[in-house]
């Protein structure tokens, strides 16, 4: 791809990868769904413009990737700055009506909410680390390469969430999902 664009090609990235990237996207996000199909489309674009830079094939999910990581903190950075808020909480006047008790056997739902919930409210950087980590698996060099950061960056990143994550959980969840963190 270096030197040109070959859109077939890109087309049969994105036909094949682009459920696996949204999946990304929609983790970095914060679970908005909306909000991750914007991030995606953008990352693709931004994708497909940088084509002909790109040296090796192989690199466009990484490329994509990166782009999707950076996409989502610069624009989580912006909302921030306008004093918008990215997901969650109520318009102003509404009422907050509390959950309905939950049936017999939705209490492990209800903890992995609880637990994306607390995902969603770290930093851009932190919740980026932890879903490359946990979420998508990669090792700690592939995601420092994701995030174009070093080794070590992964590594404090990645212990300052779950140090975040451990204070959120604090005797919130039985002990098996408080040992796991």
């Amino acid at each position: 791809m270096a030197g040109r664009r070959d859109e077939q090609a890109f087309s049969e990235f994105v036909q094949l990868r682009s459920r696996a990237l949204l999946r990304t996207a929609y983790l970095l996000s914060g679970g908005d769904h909306a909000l991750a199909e914007d991030l995606l489309q953008s990352a693709l674009v931004k994708a497909y413009v940088a084509l002909p830079r790109l040296r090796e094939p192989r690199a466009l999910e990484a490329y994509v990737r990166r782009t999707l990581a950076n996409t989502a903190t610069s624009w989580w950075r912006s909302r921030r700055v306008r004093g918008e808020r990215l997901t969650g909480g109520l318009p102003e006047g509404a009422v907050d009506v509390p959950d309905p008790v939950a049936p017999d056997g939705a209490s492990e739902v209800d903890e992995r909410e609880r637990i994306w919930a607390w995902v969603c409210s770290l930093p851009p950087r932190q919740r980026a680390v932890i879903v490359l980590r946990y979420y998508e698996d990669l090792t700690e060099p592939q995601t420092a390469e994701v995030l174009s950061c070093s080794v070590g960056t992964v590594k404090t990143q990645a212990h300052r969430a779950l140090k975040k994550l451990r204070a959120m959980v604090a005797g919130r969840l039985p002990n098996a999902v408080e040992e796991a963190l």
